[in-house]
């Protein structure tokens, strides 16, 4: 570990000198991809720098202890070294995390996918409700959900009106917006009243969500060849210019027939452009999943293997209780979450993926 940490310091010094290449600074992509290596090896080399001034510090009071015959001046030493000696183990332990392989998504830029699954209008209805639950929570963490395509539905009730999808897709910006979502792929099952549910019984629906990074220029080539686009008029729900012009854009990658649909905005080219992201969104969403399935059962069975078919938490209204099932946590919190209050999850899960890590990373020592 020690040799490795050395090592990231040389590393450190270099990476400055690239950010200050004239030549890499003309390439925005490369200074982006530097960047975040730079913003990491920073944070472990500060660590480790850290670590060394207390060693330092430890090895001068063990000297103290031993040279010094006044007995107050001894006290003081043997508390100063009791201190040192666990913030060192703290440190240690921090620094195993920090050495633990970094996802390549991190830091990037990604779309939130949120479908309605099965059990109809509630299954819209709930959608909706994953969708408002993950604003408010990036929300109150800095970082916006911004909508770039949806089929929204309306559902009258009761005398009012209920919001839902059957699909919406969204862009998170921002360094922790993939820490923040990466467990979130997979299939979300609610149990609860609808609010069309007229009887008071309690249905059992589900909406299935993916985390999709958005690649680098270079990660996915499209081809004109491989792609037909097609314009149309959008549908929805009226509007200046809906149903008026051929705004919507519709793009099939051939070889996989992957198909997106844009129409939110106003303008064909911005349609497109948002297309054209979410298609390279699936097709290296698609890579990734080519690749866990072709790793080893015990990585695909990981907190984080992000399987879109996976059911992966049950949302319990009637006993404000949420489970995930990947990790066997239940958290008496509904109210709680629903209303944007992940962290006792999310962090749940983080803790649950990092020991899933450095056990490996202790089974290969």
């Amino acid at each position: 570990m020690f040799a490795r940490l050395e090592a990231l310091e040389g590393r450190l010094e270099m990476l400055d000198r690239m950010l200050s290449d004239p030549e890499v600074v003309r390439d925005q992509a490369r200074v982006r991809e530097i960047s975040r290596e730079h913003r990491q090896v920073t944070s472990i080399v500060d660590a480790w720098r850290k670590h060394k001034s207390m060693e330092a510090e430890l090895v001068e009071s063990r000297e103290m202890l031993t040279a010094e015959s006044d007995a107050d001046l001894k006290q003081m030493a043997r508390d100063e070294i009791t201190r040192l000696e666990a913030e060192l183990s703290a440190s240690t332990d921090q620094i195993r995390l920090l050495l633990l392989p970094k996802d390549p998504y991190e830091g990037r830029p990604l779309l939130v996918e949120i479908r309605a699954g099965t059990g109809g209008d509630e299954a819209a209805l709930f959608a909706g409700d994953l969708f408002r639950m993950y604003q408010r929570w990036l929300d109150s963490k800095g970082l916006k959900l911004q909508v770039v395509e949806a089929s929204p539905i309306s559902i009258g009730s009761g005398g009012r009106t209920v919001e839902g999808f059957k699909e919406i897709i969204a862009s998170v910006q921002g360094e922790l917006a993939y820490s923040m979502l990466r467990f979130e792929s997979g299939v979300h099952r609610v149990q609860r009243v609808p609010a069309t549910e007229t009887q008071g019984r309690i249905h059992t629906s589900a909406a299935t969500i993916a985390v999709l990074p958005e690649p680098d220029e270079i990660e996915v080539k499209l081809e004109a060849k491989d792609l037909r686009i097609d314009v149309m008029r959008a549908g929805g729900p009226g509007g200046q210019s809906v149903n008026t012009t051929d705004s919507a854009v519709r793009i099939v990658h051939i070889p996989t027939g992957t198909t997106v649909i844009c129409q939110d905005e106003k303008s064909q080219l911005k349609n497109k452009d948002q297309a054209m992201r979410v298609l390279k969104a699936r097709l290296l969403e698609a890579e990734r999943e080519k690749a866990a399935a072709e790793g080893n059962a015990q990585r695909r069975a990981m907190v984080g293997s992000g399987d879109r078919s996976e059911r992966i938490r049950t949302y319990n209204f009637p006993q404000n209780r949420v489970t995930d099932h990947r990790i066997g946590l239940t958290l008496y919190q509904l109210d709680k979450m629903i209303d944007g209050d992940l962290d006792a999850l999310v962090d749940g899960l983080t803790s649950a993926h990092r020991a899933e890590l450095l056990s490996e990373q202790q089974a290969d020592a």
